[in-house]
């Protein structure tokens, strides 16, 4: 999509968020207590638009720290839609959450086409509760069931062994009333992810992702030979290149997708279509992102995408920032034709800092 306003006037600003979590969430790399949130508005002739990017450490090189101060001089030096489309295209290779804030927010501005898709979407859900603590997973796990989901995220990458028990565990209590979708967090080394998959049962498992580290595509390959369910990639996957790749050494059967690393909503929808024309399967949505994020990849989602979305993250805090909120009716998410805003209270309750012409979006 070519912006109808290819270099008119913008006011920009931005805010560093910090939003609390309901209950932790494990990861390999670390457990996440809080969401680091880049927020940015832009203000032009038709109205506002909104995007942002939630720095998860471990995930991606970028860090909440660089991010601001790339959206600072961004926010100052920007005074054009082209000045900024400009600046965030040169910044996509090394910056890529940084560059989606900015990016996304233009296609809200100009009111892109795909955000005013409607229709219902599925969503997965995310088991936190640990082996060890039994009844306290099977309740977790019974919850999740009576709200309808009928696929389920389980962290590994710690070690194999205790992984396996986790994986174990978690498939007795289901009794296959849900798919498992397992998710290594690039924490396993080649070695321990063969280990891993040799030893795992594949009854009700959706598919394995990512358990090697990101740029490990030599791992990825000695996988394949050693896997009985599906294998996925995500964070080796940052651009269509990352996607012809995975299709050339047949290393994944599945590629995910999170509309971070992509930029902008035009080049997230190309990559879904890139995955199917490769003939992978695509997974879509960031399980680490507000519902301004989430809505986005709900919106491309829609018609495009079969698999259960991990566009969740908005359900991890109890803080929203659109108005109105998501509508969720049991594991599906809602989308009708009501106008979204961002709610400004919920803004200044949680910004660490503020910089730009934040007195212009009143």
């Amino acid at each position: 999509m070519t912006l109808s306003r290819p270099n008119s006037k913008i006011a920009l600003a931005a805010a560093k968020l910090r939003l609390p979590l309901t209950v932790p969430y494990r990861l390999a790399f670390g457990e996440q207590t809080h969401f680091d949130v880049l927020l940015v508005a832009a203000r032009g002739d038709g109205g506002f638009g909104w995007g942002e990017a939630t720095i998860l450490p471990g995930y991606t090189d970028e860090t909440m720290d660089q991010s601001w101060s790339l959206a600072k001089e961004l926010t100052e030096r920007c005074l054009t839609t082209g000045e900024l489309t400009t600046a965030c295209d040169a910044l996509l290779r090394q910056a890529p959450f940084t560059a989606t804030a900015f990016l996304t927010a233009l296609d809200w501005l100009d009111g892109h086409p795909i955000l005013k898709r409607t229709g219902r979407f599925d969503l997965l859900g995310t088991v936190n509760g640990k082996a060890d603590h039994c009844a306290e997973l099977e309740q977790e796990i019974q919850n999740l069931l009576d709200r309808g989901y009928k696929t389920l995220k389980v962290k590994i990458g710690w070690e194999p062994d205790a992984d396996l028990k986790q994986v174990d565990t978690i498939r007795r209590i289901v009794r296959g009333r849900a798919k498992l979708r397992i998710d290594g967090n690039q924490g396993y080394s080649c070695d321990q992810a063969i280990h891993f998959l040799r030893h795992l049962d594949p009854d009700d498992i959706e598919l394995v992702e990512q358990p090697c580290a990101a740029d490990d595509w030599e791992s990825a390959k000695a996988l394949v030979s050693v896997s009985k369910v599906p294998l996925m990639l995500d964070e080796s996957i940052y651009s269509l290149d990352e996607i012809d790749r995975a299709a050339d050494l047949k290393c994944a059967d599945y590629i995910k997708l999170k509309l971070m690393k992509f930029g902008r909503l035009d080049t997230l929808d190309k990559g879904l279509r890139r995955i199917a024309d490769r003939g992978m399967k695509a997974v879509l949505g960031n399980g680490v992102a507000t519902d301004l994020g989430c809505w986005m990849e709900l919106c491309v989602a829609i018609g495009m995408v079969s698999t259960a979305g991990e566009m969740n993250g908005f359900l991890k805090t109890p803080v929203q920032l659109l108005v109105p909120r998501l509508k969720c009716d049991g594991a599906s998410v809602i989308l009708d034709e009501t106008e979204r805003k961002i709610d400004l209270a919920a803004v200044g309750s949680h910004a660490l800092e503020r910089v730009g012409a934040w007195s212009e979006l009143n």
